[in-house]
């Protein structure tokens, strides 16, 4: 923030004397990404609160619901003037109860000691102001509303007692018989600021150079939400490099001395965004911002997060949420836990969905929106971590891609450091909804990262469901006829059996190993073209034409029995080990319908491609008694290696160990 921003004084002359600094600036979308504009405004009047548009004045009750009505007039984006200013048709409304611009008092309430706020808005014509605030409930209230004419700067002092448990502040635009201009508007805290602090962002990147080097340019565009950035670094641990791509030039000149890069070895997610928490640290920085490559973000989500961090009464990890890149007002989830028993990400409360469209159904309309989510951990995708906290408990876990992020949070809470998700701070980042990343190469480190976690921070003597849990996926792969990912979950288990000690030295070649292994295996190979496959053909149709259904519940032992013993015991057709008996969807790749099949070619999750799955009883045989070999290994010395993953915790995650790997796998700094 500018030194004009972050002291304002009131020129009102009651109020001539007191000094306010902002903790929020209202923003509208950015030109390139108009498709976004659901979340930044909307229209329709408040369910039980309407608006008549030739007064402004307040009509109806209170609503009890939580629900909005349908807008009743389409949002013009061609109306947005710059990112603080847009106007209003003449009798038309506008909201700002929306994910960027309604002000999350609930989170404010909570985690800092800011108690009241004040909402100053300048506008521009003849209009109306009105503010709303809801409760955990979702239940909206009329607060106040102000006609305003002319140039017109409306201030309104709020309260932050009531939002205990939820609850937002907003305001609405209503124009007269003329165009109605909103200049800028503010969320303000009474007060000189305190001391913002510096931040190194951080960025991973592995050979996506394209959405590095968007970014880049959407920070040098945005030179007021990145005042407080001391370094932008880069690690690049890929073959296509970001500095070469035309266009780096430019924006590097625009960056300055900001920008940095380093080069280095693929170390996965983990060893990138260790090395920008240790550089940090390293050049004096308050905070670490880390972010993933493949988003685009928002700027103003930066000095959002520094704004509420520096605020917190603690030093506080605080994250932004993700939003689906290809569906951008879809937001992929409002907080996770870590299920203690099943050691599982979770959704906090019952009513969060995931992948929630504000397209669809706007913050007013949905209740489970109002009420604040407490959380165990941020994806890392963007997440502020305070250098106090990383000083205190150290890097990242050298965990290769998966569960570096959540094991991060749990070991900070337990040191007393909580997280926030922090609404209003966002990226748009490629979504894994439509992805299967528990089968193939990244199996190994689901199962790995996961039991490593879970004997780490499990507070169950024998890990609760994690290895149970561990053996049924083992038997659905293998009857699914997935030897390539069951085969790097076995090379998983035998890895935690091994001990921490060898978590750095594996860091660059266990990928290699596993991309390896799966050469030997006709489910890990890929054909773009179907084509390429013979023609599916079935032996025998299906029975009564109705193909297979999963088993109910009350069958489903016996149903597994009699599935795994046909594996196990019953030869493979000659037919079927010469074409296919079915082209099978990704979405309709269940381990109950593959079971069924002896060979089946099966579509992978992006659409690019399709393999072809055999079924092979020795195969299977070799790797179920390997698997229960393992996993009851792991269950009998769980308390032994509980023991010794978390006496080794502190020193591999140490700047001392992290260093050493750095310098094996760094190549030049530019």
């Amino acid at each position: 923030m500018t030194e004009t921003e972050s002291a304002i004084m009131s020129d009102d002359a009651q109020d001539r004397d007191r000094t306010w600094h902002i903790l929020q600036r209202v923003v509208l979308p950015q030109q390139s990404q108009m498709d976004t504009a659901a979340l930044y405004m909307d229209t329709g009047s408040a369910f039980g609160s309407q608006l008549n548009t030739t007064d402004g004045s307040a009509v109806g009750g209170g609503s009890t619901t939580g629900a909005a009505s349908d807008s009743t007039t389409e949002l013009h984006v061609e109306d947005v003037r710059s990112r603080r200013s847009t106007s209003v048709r003449p009798g038309e409304r506008v909201s700002f109860g929306s994910y960027f611009n309604a002000f999350p008092a609930s989170y404010w309430r909570r985690w800092t000691n800011v108690r009241a706020v004040r909402l100053q808005v300048r506008t521009e014509g003849s209009g109306v102001v009105s503010v709303y605030k809801s409760n955990a409930r979702g239940a909206l209230q009329h607060v106040e509303t102000s006609r305003v004419e002319g140039s017109t700067k409306s201030t309104f002092d709020l309260s932050l007692q009531p939002f205990g448990d939820g609850g937002w502040y907003w305001f609405d635009l209503v124009a007269g018989s003329d165009s109605f201009v909103l200049s800028e508007a503010d969320w303000l805290a009474e007060g000189a600021a305190p001391e913002r602090g510096s931040i190194t962002l951080e960025i991973t990147t592995l050979n996506k150079p394209d959405f590095c080097l968007n970014n880049l340019q959407i920070l040098a565009g945005n030179p007021s939400a990145i005042e407080d950035v001391h370094q932008i670094l880069i690690v690049d641990q890929g073959t296509q490099k970001v500095a070469d791509q035309p266009g780096f030039d430019a924006v590097k000149e625009q960056l300055g001395q900001k920008l940095r890069i380093i080069d280095q070895d693929n170390l996965g997610g983990s060893g990138g965004f260790a090395r920008g928490m240790y550089e940090a640290v390293e050049n004096g920085s308050d905070f670490a911002l880390l972010l993933d490559d493949d988003v685009v973000m928002e700027p103003e989500s930066i000095p959002r997060l520094l704004s509420f961090a520096t605020h917190c009464k603690s030093p506080t990890i605080v994250g932004g949420h993700m939003f689906d890149l290809y569906n951008r007002t879809v937001l992929h989830t409002f907080g996770e836990i870590v299920n203690p028993y099943r050691f599982q990400p979770d959704q906090p409360v019952a009513e969060q969905v995931l992948g929630h469209d504000f397209a669809r159904a706007n913050l007013r309309r949905t209740p489970w929106l109002h009420r604040r989510i407490d959380v165990d951990y941020n994806g890392w995708w963007m997440c502020l971590i305070p250098t106090t906290v990383i000083r205190e408990i150290g890097l990242s876990l050298p965990i290769f891609i998966k569960w570096d992020d959540a094991e991060y949070g749990l070991r900070a809470k337990k040191a007393g450091y909580p997280t926030v998700s922090m609404p209003g701070a966002a990226v748009w980042h490629v979504s894994w909804i439509d992805k299967d990343d528990m089968v193939g190469w990244q199996a190994y480190f689901h199962t790995r990262n996961r039991m490593v976690a879970a004997l780490l921070h499990s507070p169950y003597e024998r890990g609760g469901r994690v290895v149970r849990e561990s053996g049924y996926s083992d038997i659905k792969h293998l009857v699914s006829m997935q030897y390539h990912t069951a085969r790097g979950r076995v090379m998983a288990m035998r890895d935690v059996l091994k001990g921490p000690d060898q978590l750095h030295s594996i860091l660059s070649t266990k990928l290699p190993e596993i991309r390896t292994m799966a050469k030997g295996y006709s489910d890990a190979q890929f054909e773009s073209d179907p084509d390429t496959f013979p023609t599916p053909k079935m032996d025998k149709p299906p029975r009564h034409g109705q193909g297979f259904r999963a088993p109910s519940y009350t069958t489903l032992v016996p149903w597994a029995m009699k599935t795994i013993a046909r594996q196990l015991s019953s030869p493979v057709a000659p037919s079927s080990q010469d074409r296919p008996q079915a082209f099978i969807a990704h979405q309709d790749n269940k381990w109950w319908r593959m079971s069924q099949y002896d060979s089946a070619i099966v579509s992978n999750a992006e659409g690019t491609g399709a393999s072809w799955y055999r079924r092979d009883p020795r195969e299977m045989r070799a790797l179920l008694a390997e698997a229960a070999r393992l996993n009851a290994e792991i269950l009998r010395r769980w308390p032994t290696l509980r023991e010794q993953y978390r006496a080794a915790l502190e020193d591999i995650t140490s700047f001392d160990s992290w260093r050493k790997t750095f310098e094996s796998h760094s190549a030049k700094d530019q």
